[in-house]
């Protein structure tokens, strides 16, 4: 079952049993998948899904730092990432993206904070949608004396 049909089978679920968090968060995800495949006149897979989830539980992190002390729309905003993190793929750990880091600095033979961007395109196949790239990117940077 692709995660667009998977995430349709959840919806009515959450349709069926009036839960309105998981059944606004899940269309919210839906409408954005839908608009990226109108505005670009094309069919997404699994991998393009993830991406727009990724992007979802992103927004709703950030946004997060900024709220302050608004504990209902903070409460509201954490239910909804957990919602959307059960459709990503399984996050990698600290430790596990050091490992990647530290091997993609040996195989492109990298030792100066000009090859980041070098770096940083070997990664990117690896850790697309199972790592923030912001935190990756600082690791990068630490590593290569920047």
């Amino acid at each position: 079952m692709s995660l667009k049909e998977r995430l349709l089978n959840d919806l009515k679920d959450a349709m069926r049993d009036k839960d309105d968090i998981r059944k606004d968060t899940i269309q919210i995800c839906r409408a954005a998948v839908l608009q990226v495949e109108k505005d670009t006149r094309s069919v997404l897979d699994d991998n393009g899904v993830v991406e727009i989830l990724a992007r979802e539980f992103k927004k709703r992190s950030e946004t997060l730092s900024e709220l302050g002390d608004r504990q209902d729309v903070i409460k509201k905003y954490k239910a909804e990432m957990e919602i959307i993190s059960d459709y990503l793929p399984e996050q990698l750990t600290d430790d596990e993206i050091e490992i990647l880091v530290r091997d993609a600095i040996a195989e492109t033979g990298s030792g100066s904070p000009r090859d980041m961007g070098k770096v940083m395109q070997f990664l990117q196949p690896k850790i697309k949608g199972k790592a923030d790239g912001r935190k990756v990117s600082d690791l990068v940077k630490k590593h290569l004396g920047s």
